[in-house]
C-alpha cells in the first residue's frame, strides 16, 4: 500500500477522536446564551437636545453593553409616545417599558414624592439624599408610596444634581418682595415655596419654558444647570441668572421600569438594570462637573449672561416658606410626615458629619486663583 493509504484511516480516527473530545469539553462549560434580545422601549421627560436626554442615553448604552446584546434599550425624547408629565402612567400601564425623569414631576400623584428633590432637605445635598435613599430607608418608603398609588413600577433614583439656580429673570432679584407677582416656572413642592413668596407659578416641562418666556406667558423661570439652560435657549430670552437657591438643592434623576416587564426578566438582567443605575450615577456626576463648568463659561463669554448670587435674605425667606409648607402637609398626609421624619433623622447625623469633616475648599481655591 502507499503511504497515503496507510495513514488515511489513522487520520480519520484522530479527526473523529478530536471532534468527540471537543464535544465532551464543551459539555463541561456553560453555553453562551443565544436568547433573543429583549427590547425595552424607554422615553425620557426631556427634549432630545437636552443634556438630560443624553444622560438617559448614557444609561442605555451601559446596560446594552453589559448585557452582551441580550438587552437593548431604545430611548425616545419627551413627546415621542406620551407627554413628559404622562410618562409615569405610561410606564405603569406598560405603554412604555421604562423611562427617565425626576420624582418632582409626580408631585400631583403624591406630594411626598417631591421630597426626593424639592426643598432644602434639612441641609442634605443631592448625594447625601441619595445615601438616605440607599441606606437610610428612603427606597423602602418610595416603594411603599408607589404601591399605595397602585403604580406598577420599579424605581431607581440616581444621578445627584448640583444646586439649581434661583432662575432666569429680566433684572436681578435683590429681595424676596421682588418675586411677588412674577409669572414664574418651577415644579414639585417648589411650586408652593414660590407661591408662598408671592409668585404666580406654572409647572411646565423643559421644552415648553422658552416659548412661554418668549411669548410673555412667563416673566421668569428656573430649570436646572448651565448646559441644559444654554441648550434649551434661556440666553435668548434672558441675560440675568440668579445662582443658588434652596427650592431644589438636592434633586436627582429617576429611572423607572414597568414592574411586570422588569420581573419577567432573568435575575442577571435585572441585576444589570439595577447596578447599571449606579454606574450611570457616578458617570453622570463626573460628566456634569465637566460640561456644566464649560457651559458656565460660555454663557458668560459668548452669550453675555450676567450671574448674580441670590441674596441671603431670599434664601432665608425660602426656608421660612418651606417650614410652613412641610408643617401643613405633615399634619394632613401621614406618608409625607413619614418620609420627612426619615429624612430629618438621617440628615441630622449625616450633614453634621459632612460639615465637621470636609474642609472648606473655597480657602484653597482663593489661595490659588484669587491671590
Amino acid at each position: 500500500m502507499s503511504e497515503t493509504n496507510n495513514t488515511s484511516p489513522r487520520r480519520k480516527f484522530l479527526k473523529s477522536a478530536a471532534v468527540g473530545t471537543a464535544g465532551a469539553a464543551a459539555m463541561g462549560f456553560p453555553m453562551i446564551s443565544s436568547a433573543q434580545t429583549v427590547n425595552l422601549r424607554f422615553q425620557s421627560t426631556w427634549p432630545a437636545k437636552d443634556i438630560f436626554h443624553e444622560y438617559a442615553n448614557d444609561y442605555a448604552t451601559k446596560v446594552n453593553a453589559m448585557s452582551g446584546g441580550r438587552l437593548k434599550i431604545e430611548v425616545l425624547p419627551a413627546g415621542s409616545v406620551v407627554k413628559a408629565f404622562d410618562m409615569l402612567d405610561a410606564v405603569s400601564s406598560g405603554t412604555l417599558d421604562g423611562g427617565h425623569g425626576v420624582l418632582a414631576y409626580w408631585y400631583g400623584k403624591s406630594p411626598a414624592l417631591a421630597l426626593w428633590g424639592s426643598g432644602p432637605a434639612f441641609g442634605m445635598d443631592a448625594n447625601t439624599l441619595l445615601s438616605w435613599n440607599q441606606y437610610g430607608g428612603g427606597q423602602q418608603l418610595l416603594n411603599e408610596i408607589y404601591n399605595d398609588l397602585k403604580l406598577d413600577v420599579v424605581s431607581f433614583p440616581y444621578g445627584p444634581m448640583p444646586t439649581q439656580p434661583l432662575g432666569w429673570f429680566k433684572k436681578p432679584i435683590a429681595k424676596a418682595d421682588d418675586l411677588k407677582g412674577l409669572k414664574y416656572r418651577t415644579v414639585g413642592l417648589s411650586i408652593e415655596i414660590f407661591t408662598d413668596m408671592g409668585a404666580s407659578v406654572q409647572a411646565l416641562p423643559g421644552g415648553e419654558i422658552i416659548p412661554a418666556m418668549d411669548r410673555g406667558v412667563l416673566d421668569a423661570a428656573e430649570f436646572n444647570n448651565a448646559s441644559s439652560d444654554r441648550l434649551l435657549g434661556f440666553p435668548d430670552v434672558s441675560k440675568v441668572n440668579m445662582l443658588q437657591s434652596f427650592h431644589q438643592s438636592s434633586e436627582q434623576f429617576e429611572i423607572i421600569f414597568n414592574k411586570k416587564k422588569f420581573n419577567s426578566l432573568p435575575a442577571d438582567l435585572q441585576a444589570i438594570l439595577s447596578y447599571g443605575t449606579q454606574a450611570a450615577s457616578a458617570d453622570m456626576s463626573w460628566k456634569a462637573i465637566d460640561r456644566y463648568s464649560k457651559d458656565f463659561v460660555e454663557l458668560q463669554t459668548k452669550d453675555k449672561v450676567k450671574f448674580y448670587a441670590t441674596p441671603k435674605s431670599i434664601l432665608v425667606a425660602q426656608l421660612n416658606a418651606w417650614d410652613k409648607i412641610i408643617a401643613k402637609k405633615a399634619s394632613e398626609l401621614p406618608m409625607f410626615k413619614k418620609v420627612l421624619d426619615s429624612q430629618k433623622a438621617f440628615a441630622q447625623r449625616a450633614v453634621r458629619w459632612d460639615l465637621l469633616t470636609n474642609v472648606d475648599m473655597k480657602i484653597a481655591y482663593d489661595h490659588y486663583f484669587k491671590g
